[in-house]
């Protein structure tokens, strides 16, 4: 790493604030330009543990950049990973507050709860299937504390890759009983579609997300405890919403989830 433990708190402290209070910032790398992804990760993992010490639980991950495109557009080989916790978790037809967020985006997501352990390195989609007890349709609302959405993937991977909000419904289903790769998705803002895709939008494979998502927790030493909840990547691009928005995600077979901004 080549951040010390001093400013690593200093910057967790910061990227926390800003999203508690919905306030903006720059890139910390502009101030930190010599910053890795240790490092990245060591913010991440301080901005957890500061949640954790004021009563947050962990009720899942989620994975960003898992568009192979994307992924080589910015030169890297994996996705980012960051933590849900229950402050994230909105119900189904709720409202959320724009007010408490920065510059909020939707993603729609095919979303995995785990019904065994799952341990890396080796780690693949057969094995995520197998240790997987449903997916669903989730919506997953991104709002990156850099202003003007003006980051780089370190940057991001430190902000908690951008989590903010998230809303899972519609119907569950077993994960091996459907073909994930073609399910049908439309991302609908006030009834009318601004985004459609497929699941194979996600690393061809949905399952291939939470399979790097489990190796890179390896990777540190941790597993994916029975009973997470996995967000594996937004299979359209994330459509800007604003206060009056009404949000639906319809999925081929697992039916639809909605959310509104006020």
């Amino acid at each position: 790493m080549a951040l010390n433990a001093s400013t690593l708190d200093q910057l967790a402290d910061h990227l926390e604030n800003c999203q508690l209070k919905a306030q903006d910032t720059l890139k910390i790398t502009e101030s930190h330009p010599d910053m890795d992804w240790d490092d990245a990760y060591a913010i991440q993992d301080r901005i957890l543990a500061r949640k954790l010490a004021r009563g947050a639980r962990v009720v899942g991950y989620k994975a960003g950049l898992t568009s192979h495109a994307k992924m080589k557009q910015m030169g890297v080989t994996d996705p980012v990973f960051g933590f849900l916790v229950d402050e994230f978790v909105v119900p189904e037809g709720a409202e959320i507050k724009v007010s408490d967020l920065i510059h909020p985006k939707v993603e729609p997501e095919i979303c995995f709860i785990t019904r065994t352990e799952l341990k890396g390195p080796g780690c693949h989609i057969g094995a995520v299937l197998a240790a997987s007890d449903v997916v669903l349709p989730g919506i997953e609302v991104i709002d990156s504390r850099y202003r003007d959405f003006k980051f780089d993937l370190k940057s991001v991977v430190a902000d908690n890759t951008s989590a903010a909000r998230f809303v899972v419904g519609g119907r569950i289903a077993a994960a091996r009983d459907l073909d994930l790769r073609t399910l049908g998705v439309v991302l609908e803002k006030n009834g009318q579609p601004v985004a459609m895709g497929a699941g194979a939008a996600v690393l061809g494979h949905p399952a291939a997300a939470v399979a790097m998502l489990v190796n890179h927790l390896g990777r540190r030493g941790q597993s994916l405890p029975a009973g997470s909840l996995v967000l594996s990547g937004g299979i359209t691009e994330a459509v800007a919403v604003q206060a009056g928005d009404n949000v639906t995600l319809r999925i081929q077979n697992l039916g639809s989830v909605s959310v509104r901004f006020v």
